[in-house]
């Protein structure tokens, strides 16, 4: 019982360990790679938690350059175990595609797969999610004269699957193979009815999706009793690797031109299956200025020569796409509108460095002669 000016002090407990999130503020492309990449030197455990290979990260290790999709881009640290989340959608032979890619690149993969634990619960993007993904978009220029710029790498159909519950987890895949194979050969003559164009090799993927069982055996756990013991177990510094960025999460992004998961901080909880109080610091990641690869609204692009200078100076070309990004200047307004629904704890420019008399500086000169010559030679990184 309590009285109406009684206020009991209930003690919080232990909440055990918390993680810090590195989530983008923008349209993505901000250089979260990068920021992740210097957090996961010390972490334990570098998370990715929504999203699939529609995401890229680009990561420079010792002059070699790195392309991650669906690997968290932390594994790169050999002492870094990494975790696939439950919200994640994996696209398998995508998954191990690049991670041979980036083997062949340099040896800070090296025993990757001993060191990648995946949710049984992430479900699977299949070849033909993917080209149906082509599909709709197609239809969507016949029919209204756009589509919506999507990579075409299943995403959509596959979190659409999820949510008419007809899709298929890691876990059906790791089970009984022949139920497996009914449920999938059932979803396949779904699309078929759906896309009559559509052609699926139904024996042909299953053959290799059963080939991708004793490769994973060892990877796959469940996902929510493995975070549980992360974080109530021993100190662990637990980082999330967030994809995509705020103005394309599927409700606070630019609608219809979005992509299809929360890629604000509430997908860290349910991406991974962990309560909002371990949630730490969340980090924003802003780029010094506002890029955006699609289409879709964006108030601050520059149609002119600044945009161009931006993009080409930027070195601004999706790493999933290879699309030219659309370039403009810094919105504050959409930083802050990400920072009410993120509740970032410290945002992160990744910066510039400045051209003077042909030497590149990192610092803002003293002299006004200088100063003067920096406008049109600022070097975007």
């Amino acid at each position: 019982f309590q009285t109406p000016d009684c206020k009991p002090h209930v003690a919080r407990p232990n909440v055990g360990n918390r993680v810090t999130v590195v989530l983008g503020a923008q349209w993505g492309d901000e250089g979260k790679g990068k920021v992740v990449d210097l957090l996961a030197q010390d972490a334990d455990i570098v998370c990715r938690c929504q999203g699939g290979n529609n995401a890229g990260h680009t990561v420079v290790v010792d002059s070699v350059e790195y392309d991650f999709h669906l690997l968290p881009s932390g594994i790169i640290n050999p002492k870094v175990t990494a975790f696939i989340g439950n919200g994640v959608v994996i696209h398998l032979p995508g998954l191990f595609e690049e991670a041979e890619k980036n083997m062949r690149k340099g040896k800070s993969l090296v025993g990757w797969d001993k060191r990648l634990i995946i949710s049984d619960r992430a479900h699977i993007v299949f070849d033909f999610h993917q080209a149906v993904d082509g599909v709709q978009e197609q239809q969507r220029q016949e029919q209204a004269g756009k589509n919506l710029g999507t990579t075409k790498k299943g995403i959509g159909p596959v979190y659409s699957a999820k949510a008419a519950r007809s899709g298929l987890r890691i876990c059906d895949l790791m089970s009984d193979f022949t139920q497996f194979s009914e449920r999938f050969k059932v979803l396949a003559s779904q699309y078929q009815s759906m896309y009559p164009t559509l052609v699926i090799d139904i024996d042909g993927e299953l053959c290799k999706l059963k080939d991708y069982v004793e490769k994973l055996k060892h990877m796959v756990k469940d996902g929510v009793f493995y975070m549980y013991e992360a974080l109530h177990g021993p100190p662990k510094k637990i980082l999330v690797e967030g994809a995509n960025a705020a103005l394309l999460d599927i409700d606070f992004g630019t609608y219809p031109f979005v992509t299809s998961s929360n890629c604000t901080v509430g997908g860290v909880c349910t991406g991974l299956g962990m309560p909002p109080q371990n949630v730490g610091e969340v980090y924003g990641v802003v780029k010094a200025y506002t890029t955006r690869v699609g289409i879709g609204a964006f108030p601050s692009e520059q149609f002119n020569d600044v945009g161009e200078l931006l993009q080409t100076r930027g070195k601004e070309v999706g790493v999933t796409t290879g699309r030219k990004r659309r370039c403009g200047w810094l919105d504050l307004v959409l930083i802050k509108y990400a920072h009410m629904i993120n509740g970032f704890t410290a945002l992160i420019k990744v910066g510039v460095s400045y051209s003077v008399d042909g030497e590149n500086i990192p610092h803002f000169p003293g002299r006004l002669d200088e100063v003067n010559q920096i406008r049109g030679h600022i070097i975007f990184t």
